[in-house]
């Protein structure tokens, strides 16, 4: 799949069904929770209320009275023994805290288990298919016998009492026969003993009436509602629906993105092909814009360094084609020199070319070093005034005719700067010897340190530099003086060199007018230290 849509759709539709089926599996087994809960809540109150009437009884009385519990229940009841029914911690610990127990068995039925007498270890026990309507009256007359045993004006608060302590998972209440909302047949039923059983108004859940004998009571319960389970086709369908519209919103957000990294491939293809000139026009704060400005100042970067190969390639050229017609031309004048102090004399001159190559060929290697990727620079702490000094004991000899004043305002603190030696020293020497060809009769080399930065200004009292040449003598083979002659000095590299050294320093390198001596000033500032 080459369309991004595709992929992030199609992993989008993986995620999803992975998620459904997790799902499916999940709402299985809440449906089997749920269930538990509410056979346990429904059958709770009225097993409770068995087991703590069975508690005080002998055996006899025990048998006599399941006997009627068992007709009112449709389901046989028995009193087992705890250790035989091999309960697990949880559920025996469950049973001894007085909650009934509703476990799965045999042939779609459940097994209800409640406590009766925990020294004896006997539990009430009962297997039950479904929660009936008889459940429901049977219910109904275990409440109303134990209300029959309290004074009329007592039985309302007496079963608040038995719904709080017995556990009954639904409502219970009595109301007056007048204010029951019952018709004239159901009322006629309740008189006759009889349980009524009605629709909820909402029409989900169903009502069971009993009349309390002898009294104006009627004993409500309910409402009783039916435990739906969640159907897994609705979470198909919804699924279904969440994926298609999932599946618009992504379509809409991806394809937007899709064109503008279509964009950028065109750029590429087009760069690729020679079109260096070629750039993406997208201006936006997202990754994407981002990229963009990345790919054009790569592109930026990628002309520059072809446009410095060009002119790199031409510069040599010229500058190589100088000291070889030199070199041709002595090797003639040697074959045609008549004495020994003329052979000596072309001989000198021809080594002297060699050395111009030599230099020629350093001064080219050193900056391809720099200008093509970072070089191997190692930071460490240097002692910049020292350098200074060490520079100046280097070049003075050179031209006597120079005097060179070192000013040293870093007041200590540039005698740990983080820098590579090798190359600062390289920087420093290519400003001061070029001070030293323009300047009249003076060279000031300044070292400050100050917010952070270490700078070192090498002004001469020369003829200056032209505003307008201020930036483009640090390009490569620029030089003002246009003569290629060997007297002129320099190749046009000694400030370019400078200017990557500061490059790679995190630092830069500018010219600008020297206020001190009139002539040119150079500067080069960097970080005191580097991370």
């Amino acid at each position: 799949m080459n369309s991004i849509f595709l992929r992030i759709y199609g992993g989008m539709l993986l995620v999803l069904v992975t998620v459904s089926l997790l799902a499916l599996l999940s709402i299985h087994q809440i449906n089997g929770i749920r269930a538990e809960d509410y056979r346990e809540r429904i059958a709770s109150g009225t097993f409770r209320l068995m087991a703590d009437n069975l508690q005080p009884m002998d055996d006899s009385e025990r048998r006599q009275v399941m006997n009627v519990w068992q007709r009112l229940l449709g389901v046989p009841l028995h009193i087992q023994a705890l250790s035989e029914l091999q309960l697990d911690s949880s559920s025996w610990s469950k049973l001894i805290q007085g909650r009934v127990l509703v476990r799965p068995a045999a042939n779609d039925e459940v097994r209800v288990l409640a406590l009766v007498d925990m020294h004896g270890e006997a539990v009430l026990t009962a297997n039950i298919q479904r929660v009936s309507e008889q459940l429901g009256r049977a219910t109904l007359f275990l409440i109303a016998d134990e209300l029959v045993r309290r004074p009329e004006s007592d039985m309302p608060a007496r079963l608040q009492q038995l719904r709080r302590e017995k556990g009954f998972g639904y409502p219970l209440q009595l109301s007056r026969v007048r204010e029951s909302g019952l018709d004239q047949d159901q009322l006629r039923r309740l008189d006759e003993s009889d349980t009524v059983m009605a629709l909820a108004p909402d029409g989900d859940a169903i009502l069971l009436y009993l009349k309390i004998p002898g009294t104006q009571w009627i004993l409500q319960l309910g409402p009783l509602y039916q435990m739906k389970a969640y159907p897994p086709e609705l979470l198909m369908i919804t699924g279904l629906l969440t994926l298609m519209l999932i599946g618009l919103l992504i379509y809409l957000l991806v394809r937007q993105l899709e064109q503008r990294l279509m964009t950028l491939e065109s750029a590429a293809v087009n760069i690729s092909r020679g079109n260096l000139d070629f750039r993406v026009d997208m201006d936006s704060p997202d990754s994407v814009g981002r990229l963009a400005r990345a790919f054009n100042e790569m592109a930026d970067h990628l002309q520059r360094l072809m446009r410095i190969q060009r002119e790199t390639l031409g510069a040599v050229s010229h500058e190589l084609r100088t000291p070889v017609a030199r070199l041709r031309f002595g090797l003639e004048m040697l074959e045609t020199a008549q004495t020994g102090e003329d052979r000596s004399r072309f001989i000198d001159g021809m080594d002297g070319d060699l050395s111009e190559l030599d230099r020629l060929v350093d001064e080219i290697l050193t900056y391809a070093r720099l200008e093509q990727g970072a070089p191997a620079i190692t930071m460490k702490g240097t002692n910049i005034p020292r350098m200074v000094e060490q520079v100046m004991a280097e070049l003075a000899p050179l031209d006597a005719s120079i005097h060179l004043e070192h000013v040293d305002n870093s007041w200590g603190l540039g005698r740990h700067i983080d820098a590579e030696p090798r190359y600062m020293q390289r920087a420093i020497t290519n400003l001061v010897s070029n001070a030293m060809r323009h300047a009249g009769s003076q060279v000031k080399i300044t070292t400050r340190v100050q917010h952070g930065m270490c700078r070192v200004s090498v002004e001469d009292d020369g003829p200056g530099i032209p505003e307008a040449y201020r930036e483009k003598i640090f390009n490569p083979f620029t030089r003002m003086d246009l003569s290629r002659t060997r007297s002129s000095g320099g190749y046009g590299l000694g400030l370019s060199i400078v200017r990557r050294v500061m490059f790679w320093h995190g630092g830069r390198a500018r010219a600008e007018a020297s206020q001190a001596l009139g002539g040119a000033c150079f500067i080069i500032e960097w970080p005191l230290r580097r991370d």
